[in-house]
């Protein structure tokens, strides 16, 4: 298992989408972060976004693992791999 860096952006989604999505979207955090796959999460304060250390084999695999979240159609995401 590699570390990464997950840049993420939320665009496009309205608060009432947002809101009606975020029980989901905390529940698989919280998954992650009961079994080792999230290190780490940042809420950015001036945008609509978050930044993640996360725990995949390779790119592919963060980007499977992100498109499980509720709101992925609405993320523009940059993937960084850590040492």
């Amino acid at each position: 298992m590699n570390k990464f860096m997950i840049d993420i952006l939320l665009q496009g989604i309205d608060n009432e989408t947002r809101m009606k999505l975020l029980p989901r979207e905390q529940e698989i955090i919280k998954e992650w972060e009961d079994n080792g796959t999230l290190l780490a999460s940042y809420i950015k304060v001036e945008t609509a976004g978050i930044y993640l250390v996360l725990m995949a084999n390779d790119k592919a695999d963060v980007d499977k693992k992100l498109s499980t979240l509720p709101y992925y159609p609405y993320m523009k995401i940059e993937v960084i791999a850590l040492r």
